[in-house]
């Protein structure tokens, strides 16, 4: 179930920006050609999304466009993969401060033949 959450959360950006494109004349009016949204569907969706709110309520990039446009990049860069890393539980036996407390489990796998 978290998989499938994951999954539309992912691709929820991309499913608004296939609406607008649809039914409005928002990325129509950001874009002169249909190759940056094409592109900006793939790889940067939010991105997309903000420079066309950007683009259909001012005609320029100004102030508050900017801290829109800043944001959505940062969210479409967390969501590639350039957010926050996972630390690894530390090693048992590895020395140093940080070893030990528990943290580490050993697992012993038997392989058997069955016929």
């Amino acid at each position: 179930m978290p998989c499938l959450l994951g999954c539309l959360w992912l691709s929820l950006p991309r499913l608004v920006l296939l609406v607008t494109w649809l039914f409005t004349d928002a990325i129509g009016n950001a874009f002169e050609t249909k190759i940056w949204p094409f592109l900006g569907f793939f790889f940067l969706p939010v991105t997309t999304l903000a420079y066309a709110l950007v683009h259909t309520k001012g005609a320029e990039l100004d102030g508050a466009g900017w801290i829109v446009m800043v944001l959505a990049v940062l969210i479409d860069f967390g969501v590639l993969g350039f957010g926050r890393r996972r630390r690894r539980p530390p090693m048992e036996g590895g020395g140093g401060s940080s070893g030990g407390g528990g943290g580490g489990r050993i697992i012993d796998v038997e392989a058997r033949r069955v016929d």
